[in-house]
């Protein structure tokens, strides 16, 4: 049997939808049984989590199935990695360590047999936001990131919590897919002239996309998420693939 390469993005584990969290850890945990013996290279294209703070000595607590299933790909061979979002950006080293995964903090180049693709979680990309941009160089910055871990836990996440619900696209109905104020469609044909891929690869969108782009050949692929979608993508060897996991109204949005 041929491996293949799969990517996911935008559990936000920690907060309820449809399913609570736990039942959808538990989902995505059965997904990655069902994947077990074909997958070669497992990509979390970022928010994994709602909130994530880690410090040196701890971390937040739960979530427990999913890191016992992610080790157990890992000792099997499996290459994870990890893309840092916006809700996860101070992911640091917990899964480097435990488990050897690769982590990512910008997007990157990958080889898919004989195709490039440029992957990212995609917020702060293209040519909207410049607010969050701002705040991120903020949150990224290794003094403010020192200031927030002399906070005790017990009120550093809860404060987290509160932030991050704040800002989160949680509505069943994201906004529609639109060519023309599409940012991520926009960066993608961009990267086109300096980057050229075959796939743009993102999450952050929480929208199931393949867009053929304006070279009528490469492709924006969006995750989608999986709070109601559970969207994701598959690289077979062949082509790079979205679909959808114990969901029966799964739609792909996008030109061509």
């Amino acid at each position: 049997m041929s491996k293949k390469t799969y990517f996911l993005s935008d559990f936000h584990l920690g907060i309820d939808t449809d399913l609570s969290s736990r039942e959808r850890e538990l989902k995505i945990v059965r997904f990655l049984d069902q994947i077990k013996d074909d997958v070669a290279e497992l990509y979390l294209v970022g928010d994994v989590f709602d909130f994530w703070f880690e410090y040196k000595q701890v971390v937040p607590k739960g979530y427990i199935r999913l890191f016992g299933k992610l080790a157990e790909l890992a000792d099997a061979g499996v290459t994870v990695h990890y893309f840092i979002g916006n809700h996860d950006m101070w992911m640091f080293d917990y899964l480097k360590d435990e488990i050897g995964a690769i982590m990512h903090r910008e997007p990157v180049m990958i080889q898919l047999g004989n195709k490039r693709a440029w992957i990212g979680h995609g917020d702060g990309l293209g040519p909207r936001d410049h607010g969050y941009k701002f705040i991120k160089k903020i949150f990224r910055n290794r003094v403010c990131q020192w200031l927030f871990a002399r906070l005790h836990p017990n009120f550093s996440l809860a404060l987290g919590q509160y932030w991050s619900g704040k800002s989160r696209l949680q509505e069943k109905s994201p906004a529609p897919f639109n060519e023309s104020t599409e940012w991520l469609v926009a960066y993608s044909e961009e990267m086109l002239k300096e980057k050229p891929a075959d796939y743009y690869i993102f999450g952050h969108r929480h929208l199931p996309i393949a867009h053929l782009l304006s070279n009528d050949r490469s492709r924006y692929i969006n995750l989608g998420e999986w709070m109601y979608s559970y969207s994701y993508a598959v690289w077979n060897g062949e082509e790079l693939r979205l679909e959808f996991f114990e969901s029966e109204d799964g739609e792909v949005y996008g030109r061509g």
